[in-house]
């Protein structure tokens, strides 16, 4: 079984939710971002969503786009990527070898390397599904189909502003989650989410079985916990990138430990309160 349907399976039957930080690979450093790993596992994430640094982020705001361009000037490439992830898979602790991991990546980046390469490294390199916010769904299946020959889930993304045949349709073509996005725009934190959100994940309720996680927007532990009864899963970006980018002239113990605390926050959110 898949790691990303072993996680949810498991998360549905003990009543819990999970936690799915976004970072960079290589912001600032890929020898930082195989620790950060570890450290976001350890302080309660489930999953983890790598971003592959591309230069023209075009569902991300700054703070993201940012940390792509760090990553991007130490020349980082897609192959070290996945070497990271290899050694990762092969030598890290047992909660990192066991905890699912996807790619957010840019179907120019795919393209340039090949279907058949891609998906062939990321397999290899342990990743357990992979997130293309770029690609239409009129031209999706035939990558969801090379994807599930190898292991892979293609999660894809329905926003609020889809249309519901649409979003139908790549609910169809979606598996392992739906990657549901909280608000219209790029990524970013917000101070608020909207107030049709509740609704919105019901009515897509209706259409799918597969788990729900909602990102973009989320970026502190009370909206953890609101929305917690509505998603199967949150997703983190900004706000933990943010951190990131406010400390990335610190030294790396001190980068981990401020992304840590702030992850083991969110994490504490989610977990059910003793009745």
């Amino acid at each position: 079984m898949n790691r990303i349907d072993a996680l949810f399976t498991r998360l549905k039957a003990e009543g819990r939710r999970a936690l799915m930080p976004f970072i960079t690979a290589g912001d600032p450093d890929l020898a930082t971002t195989a620790v950060l790993i570890h450290e976001l596992v350890g302080r309660g994430a489930n999953l983890i969503e790598v971003g592959i640094p591309y230069s023209d982020p075009i569902a991300d705001g700054p703070v993201i786009a940012a940390s792509y361009h760090r990553a991007l000037q130490h020349g980082i490439k897609v192959s070290h990527v996945f070497q990271t992830l290899r050694t990762l898979r092969a030598e890290g602790s047992d909660a990192v070898r066991e905890t699912p991991m996807v790619s957010m990546v840019s179907y120019s980046i795919i393209h340039r390397v090949g279907v058949e390469r891609y998906l062939n490294d990321a397999a290899t390199a342990g990743l357990d599904g992979l997130i293309v916010p770029d690609l239409p769904v009129e031209e999706s299946e035939s990558l969801q189909e090379k994807a599930t020959l190898r292991g892979l889930k293609l999660i894809q993304l329905i926003t609020p502003t889809t249309p519901r045949d649409r979003a139908v349709e790549i609910a169809r073509l979606t598996t392992g989650f739906i990657y549901y996005v909280s608000v219209a725009g790029i990524t970013g934190e917000r101070k608020a989410l909207p107030a049709d959100l509740k609704d919105n994940v019901a009515w897509l309720r209706t259409q799918t079985d597969l788990p729900i996680c909602i990102g973009f927007g989320i970026g502190a532990p009370d909206q953890v916990r609101q929305l917690a009864p509505v998603a199967d899963g949150l997703i983190v970006g900004s706000a933990l990138v943010r951190r990131l980018g406010d400390a990335v002239n610190r030294s790396r113990s001190e980068i981990v430990k401020e992304i840590g605390d702030f992850v083991g926050e969110l994490a504490a959110a989610l977990e059910p309160k003793a009745s």
